[in-house]
């Protein structure tokens, strides 16, 4: 099962698949989810709503505690064992929101779940390993480090070559553009990778 994560940064204007995935909303994502998206549960301190949202949640959280109403999501997601995980409205509002929201990749990438965040015009996913890029032909895309250096095993169909290593602090990995159908490159550590003008 997919798991979909709604959250309070902005909007997402594009089309939401919806089909076969467990769809939570955190807070206030409800302002903009309702009616676009079916919602499974509502989730969080709801301090960002004026309006009882439904489905009416099971558990208002505290608006003073230790984790956010995103990481609360996650987590649920996680627990039960969900593979596949989409974050919307995770880009905009609040910069450190959205630091934290990728912080949220990468822990659901160390759990073995595969998690991207899909804003207006980008698609955000912490990968390792061979890392296929094929379907983004034509976009500017991004590979950076992520939580420690990156070692560049290999690379094709990219416009430009990649250093042998990218540390954690280096912007080395900015603005390439996948040229081929059959891209990739190979990583040891974990890259984030950020695709540009993405159709979404």
């Amino acid at each position: 099962m997919k798991g979909i994560i709604l959250l309070n940064g902005e909007p997402y204007a594009g089309e939401i698949n919806a089909d076969g995935a467990l769809v939570y909303c955190c807070d206030g994502a409800y302002n903009w989810a309702k009616g676009k998206v079916r919602i499974d549960k509502n989730i969080g301190d709801f301090d960002s709503l004026s309006e009882v949202p439904y489905p009416v949640p099971e558990e208002i959280y505290p608006s003073e505690k230790n984790f956010t109403d995103s990481e609360i999501a996650l987590i649920k997601l996680l627990e039960m064992g969900i593979g596949v995980i989409e974050i919307y409205g995770g880009g905009g509002g609040r910069e450190d929101h959205f630091l934290g929201n990728l912080h949220l990749l990468y822990r659901a990438h160390a759990s073995g779940a595969k998690c991207r965040m899909i804003n207006g015009k980008s698609v955000l996913f912490p990968a390792s390993g061979k890392i296929m890029l094929g379907e983004f032909c034509g976009k500017t895309l991004s590979v950076l480090p992520f939580g420690g250096s990156l070692h560049i095993i290999e690379s094709a169909g990219l416009k430009y070559s990649y250093p042998d290593v990218i540390s954690y602090g280096e912007c080395r990995g900015i603005s390439n553009i996948c040229e081929s159908g059959s891209a990739y490159v190979e990583v040891e550590g974990t890259a984030l990778v950020i695709i540009n003008e993405v159709d979404v």
